[in-house]
Parts: structure tokens; C-alpha cells; sequence
């Protein structure tokens, strides 16, 4: 099972990215069974249905229970705003994660298919809005994507049912996959979620064999943080949208760990590979701007620079924050996105 960070609040790349630094994990087309002590019980039939409740909940902060089929979701992080829409439900209030930017083109879509214009959000700058969550009269809470719960589960349960981990380490550790199979267990939706996993697997498997070039081929990902440029495709990393798509690490790679993950200019062969792949997401803030590295001399020197085997990976319209942060929304767009990309700097120069 691979390792995803938690889809947090999504204000733009540059949070997502920051957290990411040590604790990366990159989307997977895996499918997952999910934690079956959090949600027992649910209907697996596909379609929503009263039929297997009361639903028993149990997290790490106590038990709860579902009583009946929800109706009216709210959710606690972007993450699970994406669980609940993935799964066709349009929540009745959810964090204000854009701040006035432009929503993502994975929710956008999702919003159109639901014929949905707005969210009803609320500003989420202070940490979770209990009183307009309250508001909001829901049925059900989900907090399957955040790391506040340990702060948040007390002032929510008395508002409604809190969906959340069976375990504290769950923040860090469960699949996208897992994450969406135990909240649509404790909504009925255990069929829903099932078919959005299917899709996922679909979508990689098909780009996989579109672009078969990325077959066998060595990559590097690296990512320009505020403090150094981070090998981020390190040995222990798990698996993720890369490799399913065919790609391998590099033997480079073994030096690097979660905590140990920094390459100096002066070492910057250590990004060498088939394809090298970078993103900037923190502009003007990061130790180096892209024309800056882009310009160096070594490396320009590298293999894959001058083989146009090198290409960046773009954070403004979420792609690199979406690699970072995969949820039951965005994992087949970032497919989506980012096999082309691959494909192109495969084939380097013609």
C-alpha cells in the first residue's frame, strides 16, 4: 500500500507543496478495500439506499454512528469536499480553500456535471468554522482529509456524525482509494466509490498503453522549495502515477529518504535520468527561480537537458499540488494532465 499525505486545504500549490517536503506521496491507480472497522455495515449495492443502517463509526477520538442515509455532507478540508462530490453529493458547506482564485478544472468539472455554480463555503483562515458548520444543518461530517481533527472531533461530533480515521497515524497513511471507500461506506455509497476507483485504473491503464514510450524509461522529480531544490523520487518513496504509467527510479534514487532529500548545485547530476522532471510552485519564494536553475551551466550539462528529455511540471493550474495531494477528484485528471508531458519528454528532441 503506498503512502499519500493528506489532502488538506488546498490554498493553491504553495501549502500543499511546503508540507509535502518530507512527506510526499504520489498518486496511485491501486484500488483499495478500505478500513472496514471505520464504517461497517453500509450498503454496497451502488446505489444509495437506507439499507444497512444505522451505520457504526469508530474513530480514534470514539465511536459514533449514522442512523440513517445522509443527505446534507459537510466536510472539513478540500479533500473531502472532493470525496463528497466524486461521490455525486453536493455538500451543504465546505472550507473556503480558493480564496477567491479560480476553482481547480477537476472541481470545475465535477461542479458542471452536478450543475452546481458555487459551493456554499465558509472562510476556513482560523481553522474549521464550527458555529457555520452548525449552521449548515448536516446530516453527516466528513473529515477523512485533515490533520485538525485531534482539535476539531470535540467541537463536531455534537453538530453531527464525524467520517474521519480509525487511527491518528491515518492522517498520513491511507490511500486516496481507502479514504473514499470508508466515507462512502458511512453514506451508502459504497458502489459510488467503487466505480471511481474503476475509472481511475481505467484511466492510467489506458495511458499507459497510449503512451507506451515511458515504458522501462528512468525519471526524477524534483521540486524547488524555499529551502532546496528536493529529490523527491527518492528510494523508499512508494510507487505512484510515475511508475504505473511505466516509468522506474533511477539508481540515484537510493540516496535519498524522506528526510534526507536536498541536491546542491554542485551534485545536481544526482537529477540525471531518461526524464527529468521539475516544478516551481513556490515562484519568486523558491531557492532558485526557474530561469535561474534552468541557466545553470551544469545543469544544462545534464543528459536529459540536452537531450529535451526535461520538462516542468506546472503548479498554476494545480497539476504539481494534485501529484502531491491525490484525491477521489483529481487522480484522472492528474493522468490526464500529466501523461502527455511525460510522452513529450520521452521522445526528447526530433
Amino acid at each position: 500500500m503506498n503512502r499519500p499525505t493528506s489532502p488538506l486545504r488546498r490554498r493553491g500549490a504553495v501549502r500543499l507543496l511546503l508540507a509535502s517536503a518530507t512527506a510526499l506521496a504520489l498518486v496511485t491507480g491501486c484500488g483499495s478495500s478500505g478500513d472496514d472497522d471505520q464504517a461497517d455495515g453500509a450498503n454496497g449495492s451502488g446505489a444509495a439506499s437506507d439499507q444497512g443502517f444505522p451505520v457504526k463509526l469508530t474513530s480514534a477520538w470514539g465511536p459514533g454512528e449514522v442512523k440513517k442515509r445522509p443527505v446534507r455532507v459537510a466536510t472539513v478540508s478540500d479533500g473531502d469536499t472532493s470525496i463528497a462530490l466524486a461521490l455525486g453529493l453536493v455538500p451543504v458547506i465546505t472550507p473556503d480553500v480558493e480564496d477567491g482564485d479560480p476553482v481547480g478544472e477537476y472541481k470545475q468539472r465535477a461542479l458542471d456535471k452536478l450543475g452546481v455554480d458555487k459551493l456554499e463555503t465558509y472562510d476556513d483562515s482560523d481553522g474549521t468554522d464550527y458555529e457555520a458548520i452548525a449552521a449548515a444543518d448536516p446530516d453527516v461530517i466528513l473529515g477523512m482529509n485533515t490533520w485538525d481533527m485531534d482539535a476539531d472531533h470535540a467541537k463536531l461530533k455534537p453538530i453531527a456524525p464525524v467520517v474521519t480515521f480509525s487511527d491518528k497515524k491515518h492522517a498520513d497513511t491511507l490511500t486516496w482509494q481507502e479514504r473514499l471507500t470508508t466515507a462512502a461506506k458511512a453514506l451508502g455509497l459504497t458502489g459510488e466509490a467503487e466505480k471511481v476507483i474503476a475509472a481511475n485504473r481505467a484511466a492510467i491503464k489506458d495511458a499507459a498503453k497510449t503512451h507506451s514510450v515511458l515504458r522501462g524509461k528512468t525519471y526524477t522529480y524534483a521540486v524547488v522549495h524555499p529551502e532546496q531544490l528536493t529529490f523527491m523520487s527518492y528510494g523508499e518513496q512508494d510507487p505512484g502515477v510515475f511508475e504505473e504509467l511505466g516509468l522506474r527510479k533511477t539508481d540515484k534514487a537510493k540516496n535519498y529518504t524522506a528526510t534526507k532529500n536536498g541536491v546542491s548545485l554542485e551534485n545536481i547530476d544526482q537529477l540525471e535520468a531518461d526524464i527529468l522532471l521539475v516544478t516551481y510552485p513556490f515562484g519568486d519564494e523558491g531557492l532558485l527561480s526557474a530561469s535561474e536553475l534552468e541557466n545553470n551551466k551544469l545543469f544544462k550539462s545534464l543528459d536529459a537537458v540536452r537531450g529535451g528529455n526535461f520538462t516542468v511540471i506546472p503548479s498554476d493550474n494545480l497539476l504539481s499540488s494534485s501529484i502531491a495531494y491525490p484525491d477521489a477528484l483529481s487522480a484522472s485528471w492528474v493522468v490526464e494532465e500529466l501523461a502527455p508531458l511525460l510522452a513529450k519528454a520521452a521522445e526528447g528532441k526530433k
